[in-house]
Formats: structure tokens, C-alpha cells, sequence
């Protein structure tokens, strides 16, 4: 290795800060081996200034011994924190980070830093016994076990790692995984033990560099998911338009992938409640013929009751839902919720309804299923007190009452499915805040990607 003197490194820096050059040039001019070594001096100068005889980094003439404290001391400090080799060299008085380096290694292989050899010449009787002791094939067993130990500590490492974040574990985050090991073991054995490859490894290590371009959306999208905790990537989509964020919604897709925001409450299939008991009163005619859409607020309503558990003391019990809804904007006019499937609850929420629907300057239409509530004398008898069209479903088929059914079909799967609750109270609350929400707060494309309330009113005010 060639060793420059001091008074060279002081001219080359001198005239690297006149001006004269840059490291390339600089290294052709005073004959130094490389640029780097240029680069390296540049470096250590704004550390520590100019070269002197007694500088940290200065080569000594004579090899300087290093205490087996000093050594894990900078070996740890190394591992430990983002500092280079040269750094931890330079703060340590180290005189050539190489050395540190090849320390950090002992230390990866072994689990020690390596203890300093004895100076001088080793005496020939030391070496022959030595030699004489020390067998080639005994040797060579001792490394490949360290290295099936190693290979084994790694995929202890590795796959517990793995195994926590999941089956579905992404290049990314075992590139990060990766990534973080490489303090511990040395990169050439973690990819040969993972099989993981390193072209791969390289990229996303280059992705991790990179400034996160979207991270102003991506807060966004967190906070709109602590309010819509059900919304997918066109609501989402549109939500961020919203708030003045004009993002593709396929974009929108791919970066809720990488939060971990997809939707996966849309998965369940239950038995849907049935209350029909064959004729029990006035079957009606189906007059709504499936015509779900209307232009005129309040005119067609349509209702129907679903059925929910929820356990007190281990028993398990039930609660019934009558919710009436408004074709024009699928807003929830009314509801009631019960304990028992009575017709006192359908009578409360047909009440309800009556008085919301009251100002429609047109005859009313309320649709239902052949439900025995909805057959009733009292309940057929008041529909025709306020001048109400009834229309009815056809016997078996749920598709010409398919907006309740879809109705039902959301708030189970956004609030029910998947949850146990331990009271009738707890649940009528749940119940209640989502009925709430949805009116409100839930946005629907057909309806402008506006709430059912906010679509009401942007047509009454126009």
C-alpha cells in the first residue's frame, strides 16, 4: 500500500479549495492513486482540518495497539447507529477505518472482535507444535459448522420476522426485512438462505431512498378512513376530490393496498329474516314493478324487517329492525327497532313515515313484501286513511323489494357480521349511529357521490 506523506495531502486540499480541480483531476496532478483517496483526505479535513503528524487519521509509521474495550466499544457503535466506517474511525482515533471494518466482520462471523496478535516473528517451536496439533479436516469441520449455525440464526431471524407481518408478505417488506438483518449477517448469506433475489433486494433498497411523493395524500386517506371505515376506492376517490386532492381512482386503489385500507367487511352470507306466514289478511297488488327510481321526494317509500342476535348471559336472544325508506334519495325516513317482531314497531315507523311524507304534492306509494305486519287491517286501513297506493311484492321474490334488501345487506355487513354484542342497548346504539352515518355522511355514486340528506337538499335549494 502506498503511504502519502503529510505535506502532499496538505497541497492536494489546499488546491482543491483554490479551485483548481476536482478530485479526479486533482489526483492525475500530485500522482495519487485513485480519486478517491483524494475524496477521503477532502473528508477528513472538514472533520478534523488539515493533516498534521499527530491528526486521528494520520498513518503512523508504527502500528498502533488497540485495547479489546476500545474495539467492541467502536464495533457497537457502528452496528448501532447510521455513522460510516471513517466516522466511528475518526471518532474513536482509529487510524484507518479498514481496520474497524475488518473488526465489524470478525464481529458478524464470530460474535467477539478479534484479539490483538502478538508482535514479532512467532517462535519456530510455537509454530511446529501448532502444526502439529491443529488438523486440516478438523478445521474445516469447525467452519462449516459456524456457517450451518449461521445459516441457521438467520432463518430463525428471517422467518419469525416473516411469520408476524403475515403469509401475504410483500417484496417490500421482506426487502426491508432484509435490509434491517444486514447489521447482524452478512447480505451475501441472507439472500443465499431466503432465496430471495437481489436484483429484487437492490430495487425496493433504492425505492427506500426516494422521497414518498404521496404522502400528503396518503395522511388524507388515513383520516378519511377514521370516518368512513367502510369506504372503498371510488368513495375514497371522491372524498379526496372533495377535500382538493384530484387523484386517479386506480391510483387510489393501489395506494390503499399499501396502507392496508381495502375494504374486507364484504365477505359475509347469512339467512335473511323471513316474516311471511302465508295470507293472513289483504294481499296487495305489485304496483311499483320494480320502477325503484323517482324524481319526486317523498312519493315512493319502500320498508321490510330484518333480524339481528345479540346474547344476555350467554343466552342468545333477538331484535327486529323496520326501517321506511325514500326511493328518491334511499334516505331512512323512519325506524324502529324492537324486541319482538310486533306490529306495534312496523305501526310506530309507518307513523313516522305518514308525518315526514306528508308534504309529497302527489298520491304516496308504500311498498313492502307480503310480510304478515304489512297484510294487517290496521296497517292496510291507514295507508288508505292518507289516500296511499300499497304495493307488494310477488310471493318468493326479494328483487322487487331489492333496495331494502340492499340496505340490510350494508349495514349488516359494515357493523354486524364479524361482531358479538352482549345487550339489546348496545346494539340498538350501534344500530342508531350507523343509521345516522349512512344518512348523512355515507356518499353513493348514483346520487352525485352525495349523502342522501345533502342530495335532498341540494334539490330542494335548487
Amino acid at each position: 500500500m502506498v503511504k502519502y506523506s503529510i505535506e502532499l495531502k496538505q497541497r492536494v486540499i489546499q488546491d482543491y479549495l483554490s479551485g483548481k480541480g476536482g478530485s479526479t483531476y486533482l489526483a492525475k496532478l500530485h500522482n495519487v492513486g485513485s480519486s478517491s483517496q483524494v475524496r477521503r483526505w477532502i473528508r477528513n479535513y472538514r472533520a478534523e482540518g488539515l493533516p498534521t503528524a499527530h491528526s486521528p487519521t494520520a498513518h503512523s509509521k508504527v502500528n498502533k495497539n488497540y485495547s479489546m474495550e476500545l474495539k467492541e466499544n467502536a464495533v457497537q457503535c457502528y452496528l448501532t447507529t447510521d455513522l460510516t466506517y471513517e466516522a466511528v474511525a475518526r471518532k474513536f482515533e482509529i487510524t484507518n477505518f479498514t481496520l474497524l471494518a475488518s473488526w465489524v466482520n470478525h464481529f458478524k462471523i464470530y460474535g467477539e472482535v478479534p484479539i490483538s496478535k502478538k508482535r514479532g516473528r512467532r517462535k519456530k517451536l510455537e509454530s511446529i507444535a501448532s502444526s502439529m496439533t491443529q488438523n486440516p479436516n478438523d478445521s474445516q469441520r469447525i467452519k462449516e459448522l459456524e456457517q450451518e449455525l449461521r445459516y441457521a440464526q438467520i432463518e430463525v431471524a428471517y422467518f419469525k420476522r416473516t411469520s408476524e407481518i403475515g403469509e401475504k408478505c410483500s417484496n417490500e417488506q421482506k426487502s426491508r426485512l432484509i435490509y434491517s438483518l444486514r447489521k447482524t449477517f452478512k447480505l451475501k448469506e441472507i439472500l443465499k438462505v431466503t432465496g430471495f433475489p437481489k436484483a429484487t433486494y437492490y430495487y425496493w433498497v433504492n425505492c427506500f431512498e426516494r422521497v414518498n411523493k404521496d404522502e400528503l395524500i396518503e395522511k388524507e386517506m388515513l383520516k378519511i378512513r377514521q370516518e368512513h371505515a367502510n369506504a372503498g376506492y371510488r368513495p375514497m376517490s371522491e372524498l379526496l376530490k372533495q377535500r382538493g386532492y384530484h387523484v386517479n381512482h386506480k391510483k387510489v386503489q393501489r395506494l390503499m393496498k399499501k396502507l392496508g385500507l381495502r375494504v374486507t367487511s364484504y365477505w359475509h352470507k347469512s339467512r335473511k329474516y323471513n316474516s311471511y306466514k302465508g295470507k293472513v289478511g289483504t294481499v296487495a297488488k305489485n304496483k311499483l314493478h320494480r320502477r325503484f327510481r323517482t324524481s319526486i321526494p317523498h312519493q315512493k317509500i319502500t320498508t321490510d324487517t330484518t333480524e339481528f342476535k345479540y346474547y344476555e348471559d350467554g343466552i342468545q336472544k333477538k331484535c327486529y329492525l323496520n326501517p321506511y325508506i325514500d326511493l328518491f334519495n334511499s334516505e331512512v325516513i323512519s325506524y324502529h327497532i324492537s324486541k319482538q317482531p310486533s306490529y306495534q314497531s312496523i305501526d310506530i315507523a309507518l307513523n313516522q313515515a305518514l308525518a315526514v311524507t306528508s308534504d309529497c304534492p302527489y298520491r304516496r306509494t308504500f311498498h313492502s313484501d307480503q310480510g304478515w305486519g304489512y297484510q294487517m287491517r290496521d296497517y292496510v286501513s291507514k295507508l288508505k286513511s292518507h289516500r296511499i297506493f300499497q304495493s307488494m311484492s310477488r310471493k318468493g321474490n326479494c328483487h322487487d323489494n331489492s333496495v331494502m334488501e340492499n340496505f340490510f345487506g350494508l349495514l349488516k355487513q359494515e357493523i354486524y357480521y364479524g361482531h358479538i354484542f352482549s345487550s339489546f342497548e348496545e346494539l340498538e346504539q350501534v344500530i342508531v349511529i350507523w343509521i345516522r352515518y349512512y344518512n348523512t355522511k355515507r356518499i353513493k355514486q348514483k346520487l352525485n357521490w352525495m349523502s342522501p340528506i345533502q342530495f335532498r337538499l341540494n334539490y330542494q335549494n335548487n
